[in-house]
C-alpha cells in the first residue's frame, strides 16, 4: 500500500472512521475539508483547506487518493490535477437506482445525474490510467451526520414523537459508516476491487417501519411512534416545504417508504472481506458532536 493519502471530505461520516485507519497503518494523511482545518494532534494527519467547487488550485495529487463526499466535486478536481494518482476509492450512491423512476422528476434527474458520474469516472480514470473503486452504499447511519436516522432522532427528541406513515413498510438496509470506512479502505488494498463498482447494503434487511421503531426505542427517553394515514403525512410534508422546512421530501419520498429497496452486497463481502454489522442503533450514533473528535484528531 501507498504510504500517504489524500482524503477529500474527510470531516464527513465516513471520514469519521477512515481516517484512523489510515494512520494506525502508517501512513501520512493529508486530510481534505471545506470548512475550517481544525487542530491535529496526530504528527502524520495534515488538514487542508479546499473547496472541491471553487477556483482555487487543486491540492497536489497523492498516489491514492480517497473521495468520500460529491462524487461530481471530485471528477472536477481529478480531471484538472496535473498529475494523476495510481489508485482511487470513490463513494457513488444507490439513489442512481432508487430514484430512476421517482414520481418526483427532480429526483430522476438526480438518479439520471448519478449514473452519469458513475460512468464518467470510469471514463476519466481509464484515459489517465488510475485504478479506481466506486462503493454505492445504502442508507448510511452511525456517526450522527446523516440526514435521515439522525433527523428522525432529533426531531423526535424536539417533539416526544415521531409520526410515521402506515404505508412505511418498504424494506431497507441501514449500513454502519464505520462499516463503509473498512470496506473504503480494504478496497485500496485488494487487486479484486480494481476497476469495480459494488453495492453495499448495511447486515441486515428490515421494514421501515421497524428501522424507525429501534431508533426511537434506543433513544432517552424513547419518543413515540405515531403511525398516521399516508395522506395525512402527504399534507404535513407539503405544508412543511412551503414554509421552507423539509425541502427535499418531495412526493417521491412517500413513494418510497412504501418500496422495497434491496441490494446484494455479496460481490463487496467477497472481495472485500468486510461484513456489514445488523442494525443495532444506540443514542450516541445520532450525535455529531460525539464523534467530532474522532474525525478531526484521528483517535481511535
Amino acid at each position: 500500500m501507498n504510504r500517504s493519502a489524500l482524503v477529500f471530505g474527510a470531516r464527513g461520516q465516513i471520514g469519521v472512521g477512515l481516517l484512523p485507519r489510515l494512520l494506525a497503518h502508517g501512513l501520512r494523511v493529508r486530510a481534505i475539508t471545506r470548512g475550517d482545518t481544525p487542530a491535529s494532534p496526530h504528527p502524520a494527519l495534515r488538514w487542508q483547506r479546499f473547496d472541491l467547487f471553487g477556483s482555487a488550485d487543486p491540492p497536489q495529487e497523492e498516489d491514492l487518493v480517497f473521495s468520500l463526499g460529491p462524487l461530481d466535486g471530485f471528477l472536477r478536481w481529478l480531471e484538472r490535477v496535473p498529475a494523476a494518482p495510481r489508485r482511487v476509492v470513490a463513494f457513488g450512491s444507490t439513489s442512481a437506482t432508487t430514484k430512476r423512476d421517482s414520481i418526483d422528476a427532480r429526483e430522476r434527474d438526480l438518479a439520471q445525474r448519478l449514473a452519469a458520474l458513475e460512468t464518467r469516472l470510469a471514463t476519466v480514470c481509464a484515459e489517465r490510467g488510475i485504478t479506481w473503486t466506486l462503493l454505492r452504499p445504502t442508507l448510511v447511519y452511525g456517526v450522527g451526520r446523516d440526514r435521515s436516522l439522525t433527523r428522525i432522532a432529533t426531531l423526535a427528541r424536539r417533539f416526544g414523537l415521531f409520526a410515521l406513515a402506515r404505508g412505511a413498510t418498504g424494506l431497507r438496509q441501514p449500513v454502519h459508516a464505520h462499516d463503509l470506512a473498512a470496506a473504503c479502505f480494504q478496497a485500496a488494498l485488494v487487486s479484486a476491487a480494481a476497476n469495480r463498482a459494488y453495492d453495499f447494503p448495511g447486515g441486515e434487511t428490515l421494514r421501515y417501519d421497524e428501522m424507525v421503531r429501534r431508533t426511537l426505542a434506543c433513544l432517552v427517553p424513547p419518543p413515540r411512534l405515531m403511525r398516521v394515514p399516508d395522506s395525512v403525512l402527504r399534507i404535513a410534508l407539503a405544508s412543511a416545504r412551503r414554509v421552507g422546512k423539509l425541502r427535499d421530501a418531495g412526493p417521491g419520498v412517500l413513494q418510497r417508504l412504501r418500496s422495497d429497496l434491496v441490494f446484494d452486497g455479496s460481490d463487496a463481502v467477497r472481495d472485500l472481506g468486510i461484513v456489514p454489522r445488523p442494525f443495532v442503533p444506540e443514542a450516541g450514533m445520532f450525535e455529531a458532536a460525539v464523534h467530532d473528535r474522532e474525525c478531526c484528531g484521528a483517535a481511535e
